[in-house]
């Protein structure tokens, strides 16, 4: 028998679909996918250490990657091994010392060097600051997701699988908070889903289709897409991460980290006209039942390894 999680967040909306093709239900977190919020690498990110460090441009790759099983081991070492000289600046290590290595615990990490993931490219270096990987997967014309460990490209969505129950699985699409990275995640400086600045793009069900995609499948990824572009035609969170109320004058549910600062008021929400209550597992949101329970995936630890 499954052990029952927390209730989802109550400062969310929630909407669930059913899988039509196994016996799964799929919860979305409608706040965070339908936000306007993107990765600002190099733009203003802050990193995430103990302090301000935007001059490193190290973003979430100062602690290295935990890899999820043993294809995704495969796919990062065949990524590694088809990277030029040019394209990553530790190859030399990479090629002598591998990129993968157990830890103590025995979970398969990526390497680091000098203080931050090996394909970690650093300024100075002729390719420009970023991951290698990320960075030859867009030279060739490939999503990052095709090249990258699986952590990496899913930041920062995460999906929680929850103990089956009576064989009915109950997965959670989410943002992956400070939290997910274990106890070290509250000892980071900044975290980009909690900085407003980074809340100026188009909407994320959209921006990260590709990755939703592979989360979920593509079924059930343009049903999501499809009740939210629905949402937006009444009033959801669109382009730039600007809302816009729906016909009846309502504003849909913002994200927390933007809820206050929306044209200088603090924001109501309500859909279509009604305040909007803390959800639980088994209420219903937007015409659809949030039922089941979610688990914590195992998520990456937050604390830095030594260099090895």
């Amino acid at each position: 028998m499954s052990t029952p999680s927390p209730p989802l967040p109550a400062d969310r909306e929630w909407v669930s679909f059913e899988d039509p093709g196994e016996s799964r239900t799929w919860v979305f977190d409608v706040t965070f996918l339908a936000s306007g919020w993107r990765c600002i690498f190099a733009q203003g990110c802050q990193g995430v250490l103990t302090g301000p460090a935007p001059e490193l441009v190290q973003g979430c790759c100062s602690y290295g990657a935990h890899l999820t099983d043993d294809d995704d081991v495969a796919r990062v070492e065949a990524a590694a091994a088809s990277l030029t000289d040019e394209q990553w600046q530790f190859a030399r290590q990479g090629r002598r010392r591998g990129v993968v290595k157990a830890t103590p615990a025995g979970e398969r990490v990526t390497r680091l060097v000098e203080d931050a993931c090996i394909f970690l490219n650093r300024p100075g270096f002729g390719a420009g600051p970023g991951c290698a990987l990320h960075q030859a997967a867009l030279g060739r014309g490939q999503p990052p997701l095709a090249l990258k460990p699986e952590v990496c490209w899913q930041l920062p969505l995460r999906r929680e699988d929850a103990d089956p129950v009576d064989g009915h699985v109950t997965s959670t699409v989410t943002e992956w908070g400070r939290r997910h990275w274990g106890g070290g995640g509250e000892e980071f400086h900044w975290w980009c889903t909690e900085a407003p600045e980074a809340f100026d793009g188009e909407p994320v069900y959209r921006s990260m289709a590709a990755e939703l995609r592979a989360m979920v499948g593509a079924e059930v990824y343009a049903g999501l897409a499809a009740y939210l572009d629905r949402r937006r035609g009444e009033g959801g969170e669109g382009g730039r991460g600007r809302l816009e109320p729906s016909g009846d004058g309502s504003v849909p549910l913002p994200h927390p980290t933007v809820r206050h600062t929306v044209r200088g008021h603090t924001v109501r929400p309500t859909v279509r006209g009604h305040t909007v209550r803390p959800t639980v597992p088994g209420h219903t949101v937007g015409g659809h039942t949030v039922g089941g329970h979610t688990v914590p995936g195992q998520g990456v630890r937050g604390r830095r390894q030594s260099s090895s």
